[in-house]
């Protein structure tokens, strides 16, 4: 069974905000997930680099709870406040520190004692605050604004960013030596296109999430769709998908998702004329003669590179509609074991390593 990550009280988040699950069913998110375990067994502290909307939270809570760390997980988005606001509440403050500190408060750090502390959006902390907290990492220990008394902290920092912090230091807007340290343990999370083993297990785990909540049962995806969800570019990452799944339950006029309940953006498709798939198709004939149309449609549209993306979106399909047993996929598109194998290690469904446990499923 695929490995699930979600927020605990995801019920009653608002839709759109973050990444609201993970599922590590491709290739390259299983391999993803075993790094992050490693990372999390270690103390290290972790720099998350990611698009907007590909889980990079998700991630941290994982690091969190499989470090063993007793202490509570917090979570704070450095873009949401002013500089001076995310001084005090980093690192906390006595009363009459400033105007309006009435009376002492711990900061986010003190909070995250004996835990981890995740700072999301690491690359808008100002330069000063970047010194500070440079400082806070390397004695491990805060001290409060207006106080003098340091306070020792037990915390472990798992930080994120959707920028480049390697043009943002060379634009003299970050500090190398901080990135250095933050970034001890550093994972790469790829975007939710290069993954896309993970798109339609996530789309199922969306229909169940918003099956409940609208009172419909038993609703699955056609091929079209299906087709559809693997052609997409997803820009807005696991976060849009989850908001495409929503919106098609609400329009979707049976217990099948059909293509066209599906709000894609044409000018993020890889392949875009896919898309109109059932409208190119004429009505009637034979499954040869639609078949044939939509190559023509496609054809005249002059889109590129026709043979590989074509082979590459059946491949993909029968592999997902085949629960990814290279055995039964190679059965329904009538081609040889070692031929699929080739296919599907081209288009990065499965690792070269993976090619090579062929025993068990033979025996499937």
């Amino acid at each position: 069974m695929d490995k699930l990550l979600t927020f605990p009280d995801q019920a009653a988040m608002v839709l759109s905000i973050r990444a609201k699950a993970m599922l590590f069913h491709d290739p390259r998110s299983s391999a993803l997930l075993q790094q992050v375990e490693r990372i999390a067994r270690s103390d290290a502290t972790t720099l998350i680099i990611g698009e907007t909307g590909t889980g990079k939270e998700l991630i941290a809570r994982h690091i969190h709870e499989q470090s063993g760390r007793r202490g509570p997980f917090v979570a704070v988005n450095c873009g949401a406040f002013s500089e001076t606001l995310i001084d005090a509440e980093l690192f906390g403050h006595e009363a009459g520190a400033f105007t309006g500190a009435t009376q002492a408060r711990s900061g986010w750090f003190e909070a995250a004692n004996g835990g981890t502390l995740f700072l999301d959006e690491i690359g808008d902390l100002s330069l000063a605050l970047q010194v500070k907290l440079l400082r806070v990492l390397q004695e491990r220990q805060v001290v409060r604004l207006g106080a003098r008394q340091p306070i020792p902290l037990n915390v472990r920092l798992v930080a994120a960013t959707n920028v480049d912090l390697h043009k943002a230091i060379e634009a003299g807007r970050f500090r190398s030596d901080l990135y250095y340290r933050l970034g001890v343990a550093s994972v790469q999370l790829p975007p939710l296109s290069e993954r896309a083993g993970d798109i339609l297990p996530l789309a199922r785990h969306f229909i169940g999430v918003y099956s409940g909540k609208l009172h419909r049962n038993n609703v699955t995806l056609s091929p079209q769709a299906s087709a559809a969800l693997l052609s997409y570019e997803w820009p807005g990452n696991i976060r849009e998908l989850e908001n495409v799944i929503h919106f098609a339950l609400i329009v979707c006029s049976g217990d099948v998702i059909q293509a066209e309940d599906l709000k894609l953006t044409g000018i993020s498709h890889r392949h875009q004329h896919l898309q109109a798939a059932s409208d190119a198709l004429p009505a009637g004939g034979s499954f040869q003669q639609q078949l044939a149309a939509l190559f023509s449609r496609m054809i005249e549209a002059d889109q590129p590179d026709l043979a590989e993306n074509v082979e590459e979106i059946l491949v993909r399909t029968a592999f997902n509609a085949s629960n990814r047993n290279q055995v039964h996929a190679a059965r329904v598109l009538g081609v040889s074991r070692n031929i699929l194998r080739t296919q599907l290690k081209r288009f990065g469904l499965i690792g070269f390593d993976a090619g090579r446990e062929a025993g068990s499923e033979l025996l499937q």
